[in-house]
């Protein structure tokens, strides 16, 4: 080929190669990823196996890969996952299993290291800023605070409550603390690390639960209830008790209580309840007090947890079931690598750009309207 048809078979790929996206642009655009941290229903390796397994929310929930964890108890088996937290101003994740805290680089998903701590460990926070974390003994009479990029232990708060569920408030000053022995949700002063307020006492002990942007409102599970409580962050006082209605009680797999999971819808217009005996996520409309039942998701499992994507389009119930919010239906079900269905109560949402952490979620349902209230 020579002359004026080489150079119009030039133009033309010089046109067709403009159409495609270029490889700059590509990397340009901000990744969402679902970290999500296995065995995170006890310590059952049929639900995902054990590691950190990543799906891309862009991509309807696809599996990505797996990257390898600490966390083996004394026989040398995977051991049960307790918390995870993520920072993109640290570039670091943390989880925590029965017995340690493990610290990973999210840009090398490698392991910086693995402590024990004295008490074990459960569900803990992160600080706003990614340096600090509030890491509960499991199940007993203290909190550790312990310096997020080394793993030292800065300070010891007791509350003798049986300590479990961790909160960081959005913006850092202050943590929520709660105990399996106890009706009381305390308060934690982070510029002091002392337990400064309460609130409570709920009708039974605290199990999991959620607090509003402004940390006005706290909605808790507790022992027995199918169904949650509201409390007063700022009086201290108990406002609210709602029952699920049109559903019973019955027996559950796990966690010996009917509701053990709930969250907030980042805007913070609905509540989400879990209930393991029907299987089902319940909602409820909490732009009214006290909150009104609106509806239920069936699921594929006894949920344990529910948490929510940062633009409030999906749910995320620890069955592995995906809930489109808007429409209230299953959008996608997260499977592994080998078709598995995965579940777990410990995920997070961490966004990338150009290989660079951007943005996290929290494992909690928290809400995220921060603005004073009209």
């Amino acid at each position: 080929m020579s002359g004026p048809s080489r150079h119009f078979v030039s133009l033309a790929a010089c046109f067709l190669l403009s159409l495609l996206p270029s490889r700059a642009a590509a990397d340009d655009k901000e990744q969402h990823y679902l970290y999500v941290s296995v065995p995170g229903v006890r310590n059952y390796l049929e639900y995902g196996g054990h590691g950190l397994l990543v799906f891309d929310i862009d991509d309807e929930f696809r599996f990505v890969k797996r990257i390898p964890t600490a966390g083996f108890a004394k026989d040398g088996k995977p051991s049960n996952v307790k918390g995870i937290c993520a920072s993109a101003d640290t570039d670091l994740v943390h989880i925590s299993t029965l017995e340690t805290l493990t610290c990973l680089d999210l840009k090398t998903e490698t392991v910086l290291w693995e402590k024990p701590y004295e008490g074990g460990c459960d569900r803990m926070a992160l600080s706003p800023d990614g340096r600090i974390i509030y890491l509960p003994s499991l199940e007993k009479d203290h909190w550790h605070v312990v310096d997020a990029i080394t793993g030292h232990v800065i300070a010891r708060i007791e509350t003798k409550s049986g300590s479990h569920n961790t909160i960081y408030g959005l913006d850092g000053r202050f943590a929520y603390l709660a105990g399996l022995r106890s009706p009381l949700l305390s308060i934690a002063d982070t510029s002091t690390h002392t337990v400064t307020n309460a609130v409570g006492p709920f009708s039974a002990s605290v199990r999991p639960f959620t607090v509003n942007g402004r940390q006005s409102l706290c909605f808790v599970n507790v022992n027995e209830l199918l169904g949650f409580e509201v409390g007063d962050i700022e009086s201290g006082k108990m406002l609210h008790r709602v029952e699920v209605q049109g559903f019973k009680k019955g027996p559950v797999k796990r966690h010996g209580c009917p509701s053990h999971g709930i969250g907030l819808t980042p805007d913070e217009r609905e509540l989400w309840v879990c209930d393991a005996t029907n299987r089902r996520l319940h909602l409820f409309d909490a732009t009214i007090m006290p909150p009104r039942q609106t509806g239920d998701i069936e699921l594929r499992d006894e949920p344990g947890w529910v948490a929510f994507s940062l633009d409030g389009r999906f749910g995320w119930p620890s069955t592995g079931d995906v809930i489109d919010v808007a429409s209230r239906r299953i959008a996608a079900q997260l499977t592994d690598e080998t078709g598995a269905a995965v579940q777990s109560e410990k995920m997070v949402e961490i966004h990338f750009r150009d290989g660079e952490p951007t943005k996290t979620g929290d494992q909690f349902g928290i809400g995220r309207v921060t603005e004073p209230e009209k």
